[in-house]
C-alpha cells in the first residue's frame, strides 16, 4: 500500500502538470511533451514505469510478493493477477506512448519545461520509488513485525510451498 501510495500519488502529480499547461486531461490532446519538456517527459516516465511495476522500482517488488505469497496459496488467482498486470502494462505503456512520445502535437508545442517548485514536488516522490525499488529492506523492516502479527493471529506461519523443492537438479 505504501508503494502503491507513493505510484499512485506520483502519477497524479505529473497529470496535473499535464493538465494545467494544456487545460485538459484527455490523453489524445498530448503528443511529443517530452521533445518540449524533457524533464516533464522524464517523470512522466518514471511515474508511468512505476505504475505498471519495473523493475527497480518500489512497486515491483510489491507486487512481486503478493504474487509470490498468492502462488504458494491460491495458484489461479495469482495467474488471474499476473494477467491483470499485463494488461495494466499494456494500457500505461499506450499512455506514455500517446502523452510524451510521438510528434509534438498542436497546443503541447508552447509547453514549460518543469519549473522549481514543481521539481521539488516531485523529485522527492521519484526518489523514494526508486529508492524503495534498489533497497526495499528499508521498508520492509518495518512492515515485517506486522505481518508476523497477522500470521500468529490468523495461522500457525507462513504458508508452505505446493511445488516440492528438489535439490541437485532435475533426472
Amino acid at each position: 500500500m505504501v508503494n502503491h501510495a507513493f505510484s499512485t500519488g506520483a502519477l497524479f502529480l505529473v497529470v496535473g502538470f499535464l493538465a494545467t499547461r494544456r487545460n485538459s486531461r484527455m490523453i489524445d490532446d498530448f503528443g511529443g511533451a517530452a521533445k518540449v519538456a524533457p524533464w516533464l517527459g522524464a517523470a512522466v516516465m518514471v511515474a508511468g514505469l512505476s505504475a505498471l511495476s519495473l523493475p527497480g522500482l518500489s512497486t515491483f517488488v510489491s507486487e512481486f510478493l503478493v504474487l509470490v505469497g498468492t502462488f504458494t496459496v491460491h495458484r489461479w488467482f495469482a495467474v488471474v493477477a499476473a494477467f491483470g498486470i499485463v494488461l495494466g502494462a499494456v494500457y500505461v505503456l499506450w499512455m506514455i506512448q500517446r502523452t510524451i512520445h510521438g510528434p509534438v502535437r498542436e497546443g503541447v508545442e508552447d509547453f514549460r519545461d518543469l519549473g522549481a517548485r514543481e521539481a521539488w514536488v516531485i523529485a522527492p516522490v521519484l526518489a523514494v520509488i526508486v529508492l524503495f525499488g534498489v533497497y526495499p529492506k528499508l521498508l520492509l523492516d518495518d512492515i515485517n513485525p506486522a505481518v508476523k502479527h497477522t500470521f500468529s493471529t490468523v495461522r500457525t506461519g507462513d504458508p508452505q510451498p505446493s511445488v516440492p523443492v528438489t535439490l541437485g537438479g532435475s533426472k
